[in-house]
């Protein structure tokens, strides 16, 4: 099957972003285990952010740590078919839908190899002003917020066609 000059396009664009996001996740990762996770090291980086070790048995922000069925198993594979899905509207996308759903594949697939390696998320990054801390989090993380957040703006600013009657 060959596909058409812009769905290559699309497809080569979306594995480069895929690939760049896990690809850093991963590295930054692994020198967290090492620097971080092997000797239950912090690393004060400035008033505000610290590299702190932090296990994440559950998904965002800890919720469902008490379902290793759930977060071993059914958030992993739920993750992999958004990825596939993600992959398969990319014809239907805007450009900052697709650069949105590059970064969500990318983090989505970065935290399912932490779960199938360790049966939970490697955390590190940890944000606090004034006592208040941010629950630590990761590169995958990020860009799966940042790609959200783009796809969000996609919708918002896309305009309805005429014939459109959803709200």
């Amino acid at each position: 099957m060959m596909l058409s000059a812009p769905r290559l396009l699309y497809s080569r664009n979306f594995v480069f972003l895929l690939l760049a996001v896990l690809t850093s996740d991963q590295l930054s990762k692994s020198w967290a285990l090492s620097a971080l996770f092997a000797n239950g090291n912090q690393i004060v980086v400035t008033p505000f952010l610290n590299f702190t070790p932090v296990w994440n048995p559950g998904i965002s922000f800890g919720m469902l740590a008490d379902f290793p069925q759930v977060t071993g198993y059914a958030i992993p594979a739920f993750a992999v078919l958004v990825v596939i899905w993600l992959y398969f509207q990319l014809d239907q996308l805007i450009v900052i839908q697709r650069l949105g759903a590059g970064l969500i594949a990318g983090g989505a697939l970065g935290n399912v190899i932490d779960r199938l390696r360790f049966n939970k998320v490697v955390d590190f990054i940890d944000f606090h002003l004034l006592g208040y801390h941010w629950p630590a989090f990761n590169i995958a993380d990020s860009a799966i917020f940042i790609g959200v957040v783009a796809w969000l703006y996609g919708i918002m600013v896309t305009p309805k066609s005429e014939g459109d009657t959803h709200a």
